[in-house]
């Protein structure tokens, strides 16, 4: 730990101090705007989710435990308790990879914060105002927590950042809608330390499920049950974090507690998270981009392509490469694009393309290479080139993915990525009801009243 007993103590009290005052804080008109993006494209991506594998394992899951009725599993018509449908929504929310990233903190901060905050507002029966500021508090501390970590270091000793950051935003969004004070914040930071966990090993999930649990379930449901806790009473070490054989302690090789507070309340965290364009793996994000762009611009034929070389960061190549699950494999969505024009959720997810001649053949010309310069850049990028039959050459290199910080979605570019999620689910009708009542969220009193437009 790189800083003396004092300092973790003020920074603790600096944190507990920000995570209470959450409920009455005035946010900014653009940082609302922002919250409402990814409350929009988080229930879209749940709502999508629950019928994927991951989805459909925690709807069983969820009906097989019953509960109190608190709050609503999403795509089902069960309604348990918070922590089970935190839980059961938070795999939906990452059963494949249409969430939100953060690419410079390494965490999927809504695919787990949304639920909790969701599970807890039905069980608080808050409103939208509230849940968009327990959401902001959520993102802003999952972020923290994980360059507090020092991310890529952390992660090669084994631990995870994804499920470690989205547990404690996760919590911190519970803990403002249970309206929670100084005391109670850091009983709430206590229990919370005690779970946080996670390993990184979760790459090697090919069928989507564990990793669901480990991004989305997991961190969900173990911050609304910290929050439950802690609004009961349960009272806990109030220096878990900073004071003896503490969270600071037992991670003092890699922690450094000052990024955990740096610039609270004048940059907030959901500014810096991503939405994705399309339903796909983050890192194949920048590739398709590229793609499209080449496509579009040059007028670039499926047939008229001979080879294509896509650079991009070497952990995103790893990543990504020759993956068995179609909504992960760089050179399966690349050869798609190709061929279509376009990636839809259906198409990214149509298994049935892998076994395509068309795709096969197209997929045998693309290569993948890594990039120690692209690692080191502070946007997700990638370089494509397509060499034609003719023997041309053209190149693209994308800096900035629409969907990022450097050039984020419009309102309107989010609700249509949206309505290809929701539309198949839910239908049009119901699809357009939840977007717009999304942009006018201020105005729910009982999130219980989003349920009609969320269950099957």
């Amino acid at each position: 730990m790189k800083n003396n007993l004092g300092e973790a103590a003020q920074v603790v009290r600096q944190l507990v101090t920000y995570i209470s005052a959450a409920p009455r804080r005035r946010l900014p008109p653009r940082v609302v705007e922002r919250a409402k993006h990814h409350l929009l494209d988080t229930l879209a991506a749940m709502i999508s989710g629950s019928q994927l594998l991951p989805g459909r394992r925690a709807i069983e899951f969820a009906r097989a435990q019953g509960g109190n009725e608190e709050a609503c599993v999403i795509g089902s018509d069960i309604v348990t308790s918070a922590t089970m449908a935190a839980l059961a929504n938070g795999m939906h929310g990452h059963s494949d990879e249409t969430d939100d990233t953060y690419y410079l903190a390494l965490v999927h901060p809504g695919c787990s914060i949304v639920p909790a905050a969701l599970a807890m507002a039905e069980r608080t029966r808050s409103g939208g105002a509230a849940l968009l500021n327990a959401i902001v508090v959520g993102y802003d501390v999952c972020a923290r927590l994980s360059q507090a970590l020092g991310i890529e270091k952390f992660r090669s000793y084994g631990h995870s950042t994804h499920s470690m950051g989205g547990m404690l935003g996760s919590a911190v969004a519970a803990g403002a809608l249970a309206r929670l004070d100084a005391a109670g914040t850091r009983n709430l930071l206590s229990y919370t330390a005690q779970q946080l966990s996670g390993l990184s090993c979760w790459a090697r999930d090919v069928e989507h499920v564990q990793k669901a649990f480990h991004f989305g379930g997991m961190p969900a449901r173990n911050g609304v049950t910290s929050a439950i806790m802690a609004q009961m009473g349960f009272t806990g070490v109030d220096d878990t974090l900073e004071g003896e054989r503490g969270f600071f302690q037992a991670f003092r090789e890699f922690i450094e507690p000052q990024k955990l507070v740096a610039n609270l309340g004048r940059v907030y965290e959901i500014e810096n998270t991503s939405i994705k364009r399309w339903a796909v793996g983050y890192p194949i994000q920048a590739p398709l981009d590229a793609v499209s762009n080449l496509i579009g611009g040059e007028r670039i034929e499926a047939d008229q392509v001979e080879r294509v070389i896509i650079t991009i960061d070497d952990q995103g190549a790893r990543t990504v490469n020759q993956r068995r699950m179609a909504s992960i494999n760089i050179q399966h969505l690349v050869a798609v694009m190709l061929l279509d024009g376009e990636i839809t959720f259906a198409s990214a997810h149509d298994e049935r393309r892998a076994k395509d001649p068309a795709v096969l053949k197209m997929r045998r010309r693309i290569e993948l290479q890594g990039s120690a310069v692209l690692g080191r850049a502070r946007t997700t990028q990638a370089v494509v080139e397509i060499v034609t039959r003719s023997g041309e050459r053209f190149r693209h290199h994308t800096k900035a993915v629409l969907g990022t910080a450097a050039n984020p979605m419009t309102r309107e570019q989010v609700a249509t990525k949206s309505r290809d999620l929701l539309v198949p689910s839910i239908g049009k009708r119901r699809a357009e009801r939840l977007i717009e009542t999304v942009w006018d969220i201020e105005r729910v009193a009982d999130i219980r009243k989003l349920r009609p437009l969320l269950m099957m």
